[in-house]
Order: structure tokens, then C-alpha cells, then sequence
């Protein structure tokens, strides 16, 4: 069976991905494996959807190796990426009895993701805890380097902290299961990792047979895209944890994406359809600014689309950009940081882009 095994080298509490079909099945061997001693208690965190699908298997194959474990339900969705389900798994931890040597298990999409990463990274001021991905997007982007929030009124991710996982389990089998829409929203942030730092992704991606790979799911074709993200995010990951410099190159795209969900509502539009829309937004800026070639900017825009990914920018007020852009993370000192690319492979880090140069793509 094809798989692959990453290292999230790190100065402390370095993790592996580890991606394989089926590993699902085998979730208890593997945390046999990394030395999970079974005297512990689990509790895994998933959603009502993805509990149905894979919440027995993983509890069978937790209890195949003796371990001790049961499966809490958040509420889906982004609006429920909040304080108060993060308050639902404290109750469910208190319940189960959850100690210092217990282990959380996210099983799920990113908002599972994220939220079950924070929940034990305050629990108890901080017990271990794994990642299982069950959507593209999370297997790619947040289920690996340790960022956990929830979100605020006032804005996404607002509350959180970095925390990383003790282990990543990704079993591209899961996509099966996946809607078509929700799939091609995840390959929004494949094709970022291939413009920010790996040309040869993102020419991997533009070849017509390769696509037709991807979209059809063919594992061999998922193990080595979900592969080649992860190892350009392991990479900037290890050099920057916590987004001091270069890490915010994995933002490419999100700013505007952000706004864009912030503004029309969550879940008018998926994570990475909005990303998709920001990474169109910042290509024309580079290129109006002459950062990059004109047409590097039609091939970024082109395989966007190829993917099925919307490129139009939807009607928002020029006020609540501003707005929403100053409330964002990468602000610093009131200065707004734009992620622009230069080539394709290529981008950096800018804070001297005018509003002007923005604020026209908005209606």
C-alpha cells in the first residue's frame, strides 16, 4: 500500500503525518506505534455526519487494542466554530473524565479540526491530542502546524492558540465520502502551496490528465498532491511555529478570503471558494503592481477555474472591507500584511499596498 510518512521537525514536540489508505482502520496500532500508552483515556471529537461514517471504525479499532475511548458530537458548521461548542467538549471531558495523561481525538474537517486543538490545549492547561482529517481541505492545511482557534463576533479565528498535535493520521479514502463541492474547495489550498513555494506542484496540477486523477479521486494521485502540500508546509512550518516571518505566506489568498466570508456570511461561500477569489484578487494587484508576469497571472486564474473554483468577486460595501481587513491577524502595528506572489512558485510578504489598490475590486 502506497504511503507516505512526514516530519514536522520542530524545536520541541516534533510530529509525524503519516498518509495511507485505510489507516483509519488501524488507528489503535498506530498509537501503539508512537507510544500512546493504553491506560489512557480518549475522547474523540467529531461531528454527527462524520461520526456516522467513521466513528465506529475508529472506536473498533480503539478498542481492538484495549484502549479506553468515546465519541463526542459538536454541532457542524462554521457558525458553530464557537466558544460555546468549545464549552460542550470541556462538558464532555469533565464527564468522561478526562485527565492530565488523557488524549483527544480530532476526527474531522478543520472546524473539528480546530476546535478540538484548542479544547486540549486548554484543558487541564493542556493535554496531547491527534489529528484525523476526513476533508482535503483539513488534510492539506489545518490539521497540520498546530494553529487552533474558534471565532469571535468580531471575526474568524480570533481565539486560539498554537498548539500542535502529537500525530496527523490522513486516510485519502475518506474523500470518497466527501462532496464533490467540498473537494474542489480543498484543492483551493493545493493550488496555493503550489504558487507560494512549489512550481513543480503546480504544474503537476495544470496537466489535463493529472486533473481528471484528482477530481476522480485516484489515490496514488491524492497521496502524492496531499504529500507535496504538506511537505512546503512542514518547511515553513519548522522555520517559523508561531508566525513571526515567513509562515504567513500560507495566508496567501486568505485576507481577501477572509473578508469575503466574514461579509456575506458564513458558509454563502466554503473556505476555499473564498480563498480562491482572494488568491484572484492578489494576482491582480501583483500584477497591476508589476510584480509578476500578466501571464502567470492567467495561469493561476486558469487552474483555479479548472478545478471548478469561482474567481468572481462578489458585491460587498468598501467600508466593511477595510473594517474586516484591519480586524485581521497578520496586522501589524496598524500596518495591513499582503501576501503577493512574484512568480509562479514565488511570493512575499508586503505592507505598503494602498487601499486604493484594493478596494476597486470590491463593488
Amino acid at each position: 500500500m502506497n504511503q507516505k510518512r512526514i516530519l514536522i521537525p520542530l524545536n520541541k514536540n516534533s510530529y509525524e503525518v503519516i498518509i495511507k489508505g485505510g489507516i483509519i482502520n488501524s488507528i489503535g496500532e498506530e498509537l501503539n506505534r508512537i507510544g500512546i500508552n493504553k491506560q489512557r483515556k480518549i475522547l474523540i471529537v467529531s461531528n454527527e455526519e462524520i461520526s456516522n461514517l467513521f466513528g465506529e471504525k475508529v472506536l473498533n479499532s480503539l478498542k481492538k487494542d484495549n484502549f479506553s475511548a468515546n465519541i463526542f458530537n459538536i454541532k457542524a458548521g462554521e457558525s458553530h466554530k464557537n466558544i460555546e461548542s468549545l464549552n460542550d467538549i470541556y462538558n464532555s471531558a469533565f464527564k468522561f473524565g478526562l485527565d492530565r495523561n488523557s488524549l483527544m481525538i480530532a476526527l474531522g474537517g478543520g472546524i473539528v479540526g480546530d476546535v478540538t486543538g484548542f479544547a486540549a490545549a486548554t484543558w487541564l492547561r493542556g493535554i496531547e491530542y491527534i489529528q484525523i482529517p476526513t476533508t482535503l481541505l483539513s488534510m492539506v492545511d489545518s490539521s497540520v502546524g498546530g494553529k487552533t482557534a474558534v471565532n469571535h463576533p468580531k471575526g474568524k479565528n480570533l481565539i486560539g492558540a498554537f498548539y500542535q498535535p502529537k500525530a496527523v493520521f490522513i486516510d485519502p479514502e475518506t474523500l470518497v465520502t466527501l462532496p464533490s463541492r467540498e473537494f474542489k474547495a480543498g484543492m483551493a489550498e493545493v493550488i496555493k502551496y503550489g504558487i507560494i513555494k512549489d512550481k513543480v506542484l503546480f504544474e503537476y496540477l495544470e496537466d489535463d490528465k493529472n486533473r481528471d486523477k484528482i477530481l476522480n479521486l485516484d489515490n496514488e494521485s491524492l497521496i502524492q498532491i496531499i504529500n507535496n502540500s504538506i511537505q512546503t508546509k512542514a518547511c515553513i512550518v519548522s522555520e517559523d511555529e508561531r508566525e513571526n516571518g515567513i509562515r504567513a505566506i500560507l495566508n496567501y489568498g486568505h485576507s481577501f478570503g477572509h473578508v469575503i466570508e466574514n461579509l456575506c456570511g458564513y458558509g454563502e461561500y466554503l473556505h476555499g471558494e473564498a480563498i480562491s477569489i482572494g488568491m484572484k484578487i492578489a494576482g491582480d494587484i501583483a500584477t497591476e503592481k508589476s510584480l509578476w508576469l500578466k501571464e502567470d497571472s492567467v495561469r493561476q486564474n486558469n487552474l483555479i477555474e479548472s478545478y471548478g473554483l469561482p474567481t468572481q468577486t462578489p458585491k460587498i460595501k468598501k467600508n466593511d472591507v477595510n473594517t474586516i481587513l484591519m480586524g485581521d491577524k497578520k496586522v501589524r502595528d496598524g500596518k495591513m500584511r499582503f501576501i503577493l506572489p512574484k512568480k509562479i512558485g514565488e511570493v512575499d510578504i508586503f505592507n505598503d499596498i494602498d487601499e486604493s489598490h484594493f478596494l476597486k475590486y470590491f463593488d
